[in-house]
């Protein structure tokens, strides 16, 4: 008896124990079998249904909706891929949850087949927070349909398996389209700048509002935060400049204009607000840029402090010379119309060097140039010295006094007249009621200079040469010139690179078309060319009497109504039809004025020409191109040294 009571209750004992077992392995077993959902009753799947929708139909459609797809990510391996793979996942899978929340639901499904009950709180919860509603829902019915949310939890997970493929391609996707979106702000290094600057802004607009100023202490507050942020902000032109403390003050701000968005709800007054400062932001831009342009003139007329004392020094230095020590070897050579001869006039001493310079350093036979040098009296004695003291080489130099030249007056030349007339001075300086020319590029020095116009007279200067290569003093010759002079001009006097490429080189740009004579004798769209660099027939010069239709011009714009001021309009009309195209590559211009020449047209090219008010010798010259002339000079040379020239 004893032994069947024992074994009674041991057969109890193991079919309470193995009983549960048992169920919840075949049930285990059935959800792991997706084949095993084809097997489900209809009414199962109905049923679970039915009552999630009962128990969420308080939710918004949109709500309901987001709570079912994650349980597809968080199952979307198998059912062991437990929450820390569902978490990776789901952290990229849907913009409309925050990864805490997304966590917070991994965790309920996995633990749903152990405990029903709380999966329901916890997704309940959950839905409140989204939808506001479900927080209704009684304890009591969360209870009596718990053993119905557990199946239904495992329906929904066999509703979602077959979409687990297009759950992973929205991912993929998702990321794909945050990575495209980090390149393009990887592209932009002041993003963050930017956005801090249209915040300032838009606190700035706040600040002229009527009902922002009636607030006195918020209008104390947001003048606060806009100091501290441009304080933040300085100088910065990169994000990565801005301090650590950026965003603290950035968000100080934003919070600050909530609260004034709160204030002011009239969009018409912001608007009106806006327009007056883009307007007010129009007026200033105006004035700054005319500022700009006068202050450039300004420094392109100037002297540097270097470049004044360096003629001091050296007429210093040429006038203790002894006289026998103040001439220049192989005089015999300036008139032998053999060799390559250069004229330049210029009173630039550091510019004059560093043509001739170029020069002799690219010529493949040094001792056949010979250069021509025309300067002012004030710069005679300095010139000399220099090429005394640095010489260029086995090239032959010659330095003239232009007032040694007394054929040239008044008299002979009409230009030398109308530069020293008093109403050409008072039109200039603009005394005696005059006004100045409106464009200050009319106004610079070097238009009352005679050597800007001294071109026009070189067979005059040089009867016994045939050729000449004239040379601006802004320029930089980088090749060897001497192919210049076996160039078939074919009757032509002037060889001379064209500039027709843009449109304000053309004749019209120069001239005056509404003057009848010369419309008469001119086209407006005919191209320009360009000086300094030319070569000059001077044989064919004087057969074609060009200095004398120099001077005919000359005399009919005595009142400058065919032209304004300069050399450049009257040599475009004296050498009309006489002017023979060279390649581009022998002249390259515009590295006075354009940062974006083409640096393979520099490299090219036989001579760079600094065209502009941006010479390589001002402060405002441009300093990609600097390189290319300063490295003709030897900065240790005593005399640049004690004036202080430095590259």
């Amino acid at each position: 008896m004893v032994r069947t009571r024992r074994s009674v209750l041991l057969l109890l004992l193991a079919l309470t124990v193995l009983s549960p077992l048992a169920l919840y392995t075949s049930r285990l077993s059935a959800a792991l079998n997706p084949i095993q959902t084809r097997d489900f009753p209809g009414e199962i799947m109905n049923q679970g249904r039915g009552v999630k929708a009962d128990k969420l139909n308080a939710l918004p459609l949109k709500t309901v909706s987001s709570l079912k797809e994650p349980v597809g990510v968080v199952f979307s391996e198998e059912l062991g891929g437990l929450a820390k793979e569902s978490t990776e996942s789901e952290g990229q899978e849907l913009p409309l949850r925050k990864a805490g929340e997304h966590k917070s639901r991994v965790l309920s499904e996995v633990t749903v087949a152990a405990d029903g009950t709380k999966v329901i709180e916890q997704v309940t919860r959950r839905e409140a927070q989204d939808g506001g509603s479900a927080s209704a829902v009684s304890d009591e019915q969360e209870k009596t349909t718990g053993a119905q949310q557990q199946s239904s939890s495992e329906e929904s997970l066999w509703e979602t398996m077959p979409r687990q493929t297009s759950a992973k391609v929205a991912v993929e996707n998702s990321q794909a389209a945050r990575t495209d979106g980090k390149t393009k702000n990887s592209l932009l290094p002041d993003t963050r700048i930017r956005n801090i600057k249209d915040q300032l802004i838009k606190a700035k607009v706040y600040l002229g509002l009527g009902s922002i100023r009636a607030n006195s202490q918020y209008l104390k507050d947001l003048r606060q935060r806009i100091r501290e942020v441009q304080k933040v902000l300085g100088d910065a032109s990169k994000d990565t400049d801005l301090p650590k403390n950026a965003n603290e003050k950035v968000k100080a701000l934003e919070q600050m204009l909530i609260k004034g968005k709160q204030m002011q709800d009239d969009c018409s007054i912001v608007v009106k607000k806006l327009r007056a400062m883009l307007h007010s932001a129009e007026e200033q831009l105006h004035a700054h840029k005319k500022q700009t342009v006068f202050l450039t003139q300004l420094a392109a007329k100037t002297l540097p402090k270097g470049l004044h004392c360096l003629p001091l020094r050296l007429a210093n230095e040429y006038f203790s010379l002894d006289p026998a020590w103040q001439q220049f070897p192989n005089q015999h050579k300036l008139s032998d119309p053999k060799l390559y001869h250069y004229a330049l006039f210029s009173d630039n001493i550091l510019a004059t060097a560093v043509v001739v310079n170029s020069t002799v350093l690219n010529a493949k036979h040094p001792s056949d140039h010979v250069f021509h040098i025309v300067t002012d009296r004030l710069n005679y004695a300095p010139m000399r010295m220099w090429f005394l003291s640095n010489p260029p080489g086995k090239a032959t130099i010659e330095v003239q006094n232009i007032g040694e030249f007394t054929w040239l007056n008044d008299s002979y030349s009409p230009v030398l007249k109308q530069l020293g007339s008093q109403s050409m001075i008072d039109s200039y300086l603009g005394t005696n009621h005059a006004r100045p020319d409106s464009n200050l590029k009319y106004r610079n020095p070097k238009y009352l200079s005679i050597l800007n116009h001294l071109r026009f007279y070189l067979p005059e200067i040089y009867p016994k040469l045939d050729k000449m290569v004239f040379l601006d003093d802004d320029i930089v010759v980088k090749k060897d010139l001497t192919g210049l002079w076996s160039i078939n001009m074919k009757g032509k006097v002037n060889g001379a690179v064209e500039t027709c490429g843009e449109s304000f080189h053309r004749f019209d740009r120069y001239l005056n078309f509404s003057n009848p004579v010369i419309a008469k004798n001119f086209d407006p769209h005919a191209c320009g060319w360009a000086f300094g660099m030319n070569v000059f027939d001077l044989a064919e010069w004087n057969q074609q009497n060009i200095t004398q239709i120099y001077h005919s011009w000359q005399k009919l714009n005595q009142d400058r109504s065919l032209w304004k001021l300069g050399t450049l309009p009257p040599g475009l009309i004296t050498l009309w039809n006489k002017t023979f195209p060279l390649s581009r590559s022998w002249h390259v211009l515009g590295l006075g004025y354009n940062p974006h020449v083409n640096s393979r047209d520099i490299e090219r090219a036989a001579v760079i020409h600094y065209n502009g008010n941006m010479k390589p010798w001002l402060e405002i010259g441009l300093p990609k191109f600097r390189s290319y002339w300063s490295k003709y000079l030897d900065y240790d040379q005593p005399f640049l040294r004690e004036c202080n020239i430095n590259p």
